[in-house]
C-alpha cells in the first residue's frame, strides 16, 4: 500500500474538519517525524526458536545494515522487496550469525519508510548480538508499538487500523481474530468516512450561508438537512449498538460457577472444559479457591470461573473462599448457578440463592440456573432448557451440556448484529461515537428549532471532529502515545 505523508497528516483532502491548533500539533508531528532517527528492535518473541526476526526501519535502515551485513551485494544497492544471504560480522570483522536480509524501499513497506528485516537463528543470545550491532552502527532502540505508530503517521493505516494490529496480535479466540481483521481492512473507517462526507457537506453549506447572510440566502433546504442528520445519527447509533456484541468479541464473556458445596461445579466446569481440570470429590467444600480457564464455543471466548461452595462456614479458609466466590460473580457477565436438581422438592430458597440472585439482579448480570445431578432423577427431569434461562444437566454423564453451551452462546450474543455489518470493539472508539452522537442529536435540535445555521454547523464540527479521533485524523500526541506504549517492542 502506498503512503501519502502530509496529505494524510495534515488533514489535506482528507475532509478532515481540523482546528487551526489541531493542524499544527498534527503537522510538528510529521515534521518531527521525517527527521527521526532510524530504528531497530527485534520483532520476534524472545526465546529459542528457527529463526529471529530483527527489523530496522528509517532513512539510514540501508546504511545501518551495511555496517554489518555481509553478502554478494550492499543491501544499499539492492532492489525493493528481494532477500539476501549473506553473514554478519562485529567490528572486528568476526562471524556472528547467518542471516537473509529482506529489503524494503520507502514507500513500499510497512512503515513506508526504508526497512531491512534481518532473520538471524532463533535464541536470545544470537539474537540480542546482532541488534546490539545494528544499534552500535547508526539505529536506536524501537519504543513499543514505534513501527506501527510510523506506519500511521505515514498514512499507510488510519488509527483505527492500527489499534486493530495490536487488537490482532492479542486476540485469543476467532471471533476476536475476525473483528480484528475485519477493522484491519478498513470495514470501520470505510463506515466512518461515509457518515463524515456527507455531515462534512451538510456542514459545507450551513457555513457557506454565513457568507450571504445579507441577502438572506439558503443553500440547504432543512428538510433535506434534518433527514440526513437522522440518517447520519441512525449509523452512530447502530455503530454503538455494536459494542455490546464488539466488547464480548475482544475481551470474552466472564462466566462464574457458584452454588452450594457439592452441587456440582467443579464437574460442570471439567465436562465444559473437556478434561479434569479441578478436583473432584464428594466432601463438600473441596474447592476453596478460585479456579479459571477458557473455552471457545463457535469462535467466542468464554473465561469460567469455578468458585467455592455457598454456604455459612466456621471455617476461615473457606469462609475467605465463599467471599471470593461473591466477589468473582459481581465482576462476572453471566453467573452460572449450579443447584442438586434434588432440591427442586425441597420448600423455600436456600439464603445463599437468593443473595446470589439479588447481586445478579441489582448489577445487570445475567443469571442461568443449572440444575444438576438429573441422572438420578430420570423419571422427572426435564432434557430440554427453560427459557433459555433454566438448564437441566447431569455433569457426570454429560446430559444437557450441548444445550448449556448454545444457551451460553446466545445469552452473550443476546444483541443481535449482523454477520456482515461493522462490530465496533474498542472503548475509546465507543466513547468518540457517544460523543459524536450527542453532538449530532444538538445539532438536528438546533435545527428544529430554527435557529440560525452557524448554531447547527457548530455542533456538526463537533459530532465530526470526534468521529475524526476514531481514525486519527484528528488526535494529540498524549492519545498516540496511550495507544502505542500498549504495543510489544518490534511491532
Amino acid at each position: 500500500m502506498e503512503c501519502d505523508h502530509a496529505k494524510y497528516i495534515c488533514g489535506i483532502g482528507a475532509h478532515a474538519p481540523l482546528s487551526p491548533a489541531a493542524g499544527v500539533l498534527t503537522l510538528h508531528m510529521y515534521l518531527k517525524l521525517k527527521d527521526n532517527d532510524t530504528i531497530a528492535a527485534v520483532a520476534t518473541p524472545l526465546g529459542e526458536g528457527g529463526i529471529s526476526v530483527i527489523r530496522v526501519s528509517g532513512r539510514n535502515a540501508f546504511s545501518v545494515a551495511d555496517k554489518v551485513f555481509v553478502g554478494r551485494s550492499k543491501l544499499s544497492d539492492s532492489p525493493s522487496h528481494t532477500a539476501h544471504f549473506g553473514r554478519i560480522l562485529d567490528g572486528s570483522g568476526n562471524f556472528v550469525d547467518e542471516v537473509v536480509a529482506v529489503t524494503f524501499r520507502a514507500p513500499n513497506s510497512y512503515t513506508c519508510e526504508d526497512v531491512v528485516e534481518l532473520s538471524c537463528h532463533g535464541g536470545y543470545l544470537v539474537t540480542h548480538k546482532v541488534l546490539q550491532l545494528m544499534l552500535s552502527t547508526g539505529a536506536r532502540s524501537a519504543e513499543p508499538g514505534e513501527f506501527t505508530k510510523r506506519a500511521f503517521l505515514n498514512g499507510r493505516l488510519d488509527l483505527s487500523q492500527a489499534e486493530a494490529v495490536g487488537d490482532l496480535i492479542h486476540s485469543q479466540s476467532e471471533a476476536a481474530y475476525r473483528s480484528s481483521i475485519r477493522q484491519l481492512s478498513g470495514e470501520l473507517s470505510r463506515e466512518l468516512k461515509g457518515v463524515r462526507d456527507e455531515l462534512l457537506n451538510l456542514a459545507s453549506l450551513l457555513e457557506l450561508e454565513l457568507d450571504f447572510s445579507e441577502e438572506d440566502v439558503e443553500f440547504a433546504n432543512r428538510k433535506t438537512l434534518e433527514n440526513r442528520m437522522v440518517g447520519a445519527i441512525e449509523v452512530v447509533d447502530r455503530l454503538l449498538a455494536s459494542y455490546a456484541v464488539g466488547k464480548i468479541y475482544r475481551e470474552g464473556v466472564r462466566v462464574t460457577i457458584a452454588g452450594k458445596p457439592n452441587a456440582g461445579k467443579s464437574s460442570l466446569l471439567n465436562v465444559l472444559l473437556g478434561e479434569d481440570r479441578a478436583i473432584v470429590n464428594p466432601t463438600p467444600g473441596t474447592t476453596r479457591d478460585t479456579i479459571s480457564e477458557n473455552i471457545s464455543i463457535n469462535g467466542v471466548l468464554f473465561r469460567l470461573t469455578d468458585t467455592a461452595g455457598l454456604r455459612e462456614t466456621a471455617d476461615t479458609i473457606e469462609h475467605e473462599g465463599v467471599e471470593r466466590a461473591q466477589r468473582e460473580a459481581e465482576n462476572a457477565d453471566v453467573v452460572l448457578l449450579v443447584m442438586d436438581y434434588k432440591e427442586q422438592y425441597y420448600n423455600g430458597t436456600d439464603p445463599m440463592y437468593n443473595r446470589m440472585a439479588d447481586v445478579c439482579a441489582h448489577t445487570g448480570i445475567k443469571l442461568v440456573k443449572v440444575w444438576n445431578k438429573t441422572d438420578l432423577y430420570p423419571a422427572e427431569a426435564p432434557r430440554s432448557p427453560k427459557d433459555g434461562h433454566v438448564f437441566y444437566v447431569s455433569a457426570l454423564k454429560g446430559d444437557g451440556i450441548e444445550y448449556l453451551r448454545k444457551g451460553l452462546l446466545k445469552l452473550a450474543l443476546s444483541e443481535q448484529t449482523n454477520e456482515a455489518s461493522v462490530v465496533v470493539t474498542n472503548a475509546r472508539h465507543r466513547d468518540a461515537l457517544a460523543r459524536s452522537r450527542k453532538s449530532l442529536k444538538m445539532a438536528l435540535e438546533t435545527l428544529k428549532s430554527g435557529k440560525s445555521g452557524e448554531f447547527v454547523a457548530l455542533d456538526l464540527r463537533a459530532g465530526l471532529n470526534a468521529l475524526g479521533e476514531i481514525t486519527g485524523e484528528i488526535t494529540t500526541e498524549d492519545v498516540l502515545d496511550n495507544i502505542f506504549s500498549k504495543f510489544c517492542i518490534g511491532k
